[in-house]
């Protein structure tokens, strides 16, 4: 037969003394006398007592746990900023629950019901690709449960949020390849539901018309994922065109590859034919052939400060409580996929 779990009630019987005695021991308090103390110490331990945190969190209203929602788990991005998550609520001992989406707007609704059910202190969410409706993030704030978005925004949707300036990262990029004398540049844009992706092609249409250069349709091309195979067909449309582009800004690092690999195939050299920048800077990038540039975001830091700015609301019950709006900035990294920009300009 399997033993059950000992009990406060099993050590009181042992020890002949009653179960608010045996608590009060185990938590230290000071009306208990070293010597019970220690007797019931020993015996716990000799009985292999564990707490049942499931009532400890029902007692406390706290379970010292956060669901933490993405997209996918596996990409450099997420994966980083699950890890600045979680060295960041470790110390103050939070535990994760991690959960993926898989771009898919119902398994998101139906991870935040289950989580909700757990008992979780708060959520970090970034929203999948499919999400166009928050009614399932309102209902979780007017529930009182703390959520903090980051990476991805949801307009119009008021909570704590920590994005990067995605506009402000592809306007640096395309600004460099107008300095290195490009003059057709094409973007292969993300799902434009996605603020990361609108945020992005803006930066570069305003780039395009900071510097007077003509904003032409057929140099942009939308794709629905983010793989390296998202990256072969818009490439081979551009590359169809009778005028092909001079440079190619992508959406992220995996469908600038893409791109990178069907430039190759025609035989064009790169920059020197086709300059190409992507978006993440992933690790691998600087060791392709050529090494790609890209724009490069704080993504630990964003895990950190999300989880960071959650657990201040979790302590915090006031009703005045004023939701945060973090904007991180971004950087370029120049590699040799993109050509210099020649010291006589």
């Amino acid at each position: 037969m399997k033993r059950r779990p000992s009990t406060i009630t099993d050590i009181a019987k042992a020890l002949n003394v009653s179960a608010s005695t045996v608590s009060r021991a185990l938590h230290d308090s000071p009306s208990i006398s070293r010597e019970t103390k220690d007797a019931v110490m020993e015996l716990a331990k000799e009985m292999n007592y564990q707490p049942n945190m499931l009532a400890v969190s029902l007692l406390n209203k706290k379970t010292k746990t956060i669901g933490v929602i993405v997209p996918e788990i596996t990409s450099y991005f997420f994966a980083t900023v699950v890890s600045g998550v979680q060295d960041m609520v470790e110390e103050a001992g939070f535990k994760l629950i991690i959960c993926q989406s898989n771009e898919s707007y119902e398994e998101e609704k139906k991870l935040i019901e289950t989580l909700s059910l757990g008992r979780v202190d708060g959520f970090l969410i970034s929203p999948s690709s499919k999400t166009t409706d928050f009614t399932h993030l309102d209902k979780l704030r007017s529930s009182g449960t703390p959520i903090v978005v980051f990476d991805r925004d949801c307009t119009d949707f008021e909570a704590d949020k920590v994005l990067v300036d995605d506009y402000d990262g592809a306007f640096q990029a395309v600004e460099y390849l107008i300095k290195t004398k490009c003059r057709r540049i094409a973007h292969i844009s993300g799902p434009q539901n996605l603020t990361t992706c609108q945020h992005r092609k803006k930066g570069y249409l305003d780039a395009l018309c900071k510097y007077g250069m003509d904003v032409e349709s057929h140099l942009m091309v939308e794709v629905d994922g983010f793989t390296s195979e998202d990256g072969e067909y818009p490439t081979k449309r551009l590359l169809d065109l009778k005028n092909i582009p001079d440079a190619i800004f992508a959406i992220n690092d995996a469908v600038a590859i893409g791109a990178m690999a069907i430039i190759r195939e025609r035989g064009l050299r790169i920059p020197e034919d086709v300059s190409v920048v992507g978006f993440d800077d992933e690790p691998y990038s600087k060791y392709f052939y050529p090494s790609l540039t890209s724009v490069w975001q704080p993504v630990y830091d964003l895990g950190m400060l999300s989880a960071k700015i959650l657990m201040n609301h979790i302590s915090n019950d006031q009703d005045d409580y004023e939701y945060r709006y973090e904007l991180l900035k971004p950087e370029l990294m120049i590699r040799n996929s993109s050509r210099p920009i020649l010291k006589s300009q």
